[in-house]
């Protein structure tokens, strides 16, 4: 029996124009910051591995780093459900202070930490513990970044308030690839191989300083006065369970997303590079030109979301990622001409599908239980899907299977369609309707 509820009226809707912007900046450059600094460490990480790694084979040492790299994967449902069950019971503010603060701490030590001739088995410890924490920062910042937009943007404009976290987003993802462009340019490879791989990281740590004095400012969104207060951890994670077609409907919403993501934005930029030997500057251009798109088609897509409603439009993006997806089966031998138009026609789709899927999975849990319920389906989701699908990608088609991975993310985008309708009419929807 359907159960759908009013959307959440937001707690400060008289709240001054000026407040609201300051709120959303320090949203979105938390969310910057944080995948600024998860993108610097993939970039670098032939340049930090023979650091920390004691080998004579640098191909040894970048597949360590990159090894530490994936362990942040596996912390980040951790993260989901340590601190979305602390946001659902002391409030959303303190959780993302912290988180930021977490990142941007870790973020420095990594830039400054000494390499493994000087301290040994020490390094790529701390190296690892480091990850492990930031793996536990990102784990929370999207799912609860989405929930506290939601919660502090006036009713109605739960669109909008996707929309720019959607462009901070990507605004962090392309600056960490613009900072070790210009650095490579201005002092070389044996310098940045040297020195200057640290000073993205520095550079991190220094924009966290500013976003951690900007989410201070942040108000509440959550009190334990509200009505849709739950209170104790064991109450809320019971209340989240028992909305259990939910919780599985957004490991879906964010599982199929994410595979596409990767799929477009890693997967396919590597097989053009190893599989196809395609020139890297090449492919480097155009994937950049793919982050454009989705950073400015973000602000587009969150008001449009707002006019047409949230479900309608999500749908419309979800069923069109099964056709899209199989542009890939196109791409099957060296050439720029077909990498770019596969990257580039399935943008509009992928824009869609990015902007909206956090806040869809959102939509799904009443607010006293949105960070924990949201927090947990977001990490096993990227975790299962998202972290697997660029190596998926890359090793079916070098057993000659492309054709495999476009009918996987086809499925699990047909099952994220269903498990959605079916928790929507069954446990209702909170946001956006």
């Amino acid at each position: 029996m359907s159960q759908t509820t009013t959307p959440d009226a937001a707690p400060n809707d008289d709240t001054d124009r000026a407040t609201l912007r300051r709120s959303m900046l320090g949203l979105g450059l938390g969310n910057t910051l944080e995948w600024y600094d998860w993108q610097v460490f993939g970039l670098l990480a032939a340049s930090v591995g023979p650091h920390f790694f004691r080998t004579e084979n640098p191909l040894d040492a970048t597949l360590s780093a990159l090894s530490v790299f994936a362990v942040g994967f596996v912390a980040r449902p951790l993260g989901g459900i340590l601190f979305g069950a602390v946001a659902d019971k002391v409030g959303r503010k303190n959780v993302m202070v912290w988180s930021v603060g977490l990142m941007a701490v870790t973020t420095l030590i990594i830039g400054i930490l000494p390499g493994a001739d000087t301290i040994g088995i020490a390094a790529p410890v701390i190296l690892l513990v480091c990850r492990l924490l930031q793996g536990l920062s990102t784990g929370i910042e999207a799912p609860l970044s989405t929930a506290y937009g939601v919660e502090v943007m006036p009713k109605g404009k739960s669109g909008t308030a996707a929309g720019v976290i959607s462009f901070f987003v990507n605004l962090g993802i392309l600056l960490a690839s613009l900072v070790n462009f210009l650095l490579g340019t201005t002092l070389g490879s044996a310098a940045m191989a040297d020195w200057g791989w640290r000073i993205p990281f520095l550079l991190g740590a220094a924009m966290g300083v500013v976003v951690f004095w900007l989410r201070r400012a942040l108000p509440e969104t959550l009190h334990q006065s509200d009505p849709e207060y739950v209170g104790t951890t064991s109450t809320v994670w019971r209340e989240v369970f028992a909305r259990w077609r939910s919780l599985l409907a957004v490991v879906f919403v964010i599982g199929a997303a994410q595979a596409f993501n990767y799929g477009w934005n890693v997967g396919l930029p590597n097989l053009a590079r190893t599989g196809f030997g395609e020139d890297a500057t090449s492919v480097f251009g155009i994937t950049t030109v793919l982050s454009l798109i989705i950073m400015v088609g973000s602000l587009v897509v969150g008001p449009l979301a707002d006019r047409f409603r949230l479900g309608r439009v999500f749908l419309v993006g979800r069923v069109l990622m099964i056709p899209a997806v199989f542009l890939m089966v196109l791409y099957t031998a060296k050439g720029l001409g077909v990498f770019a138009t596969v990257l580039l026609v399935g943008a509009p789709v992928l824009v869609v599908n990015m902007t909206l899927h956090v806040l869809v999975s959102t939509s799904l849990f009443p607010k006293g239980i949105r960070s924990s319920g949201c927090g947990l389906g977001y990490g096993v989701a990227v975790a299962a899907f998202g972290g697997t699908a660029s190596y998926l990608i890359v090793w079916l088609a070098s057993r000659g299977l492309s054709h495999l991975f476009p009918v996987y993310v086809a499925v699990l985008a047909a099952l994220s369609i269903g498990f959605y309708l079916w928790a929507r009419k069954s446990e209702g929807v909170f946001v956006g309707e």
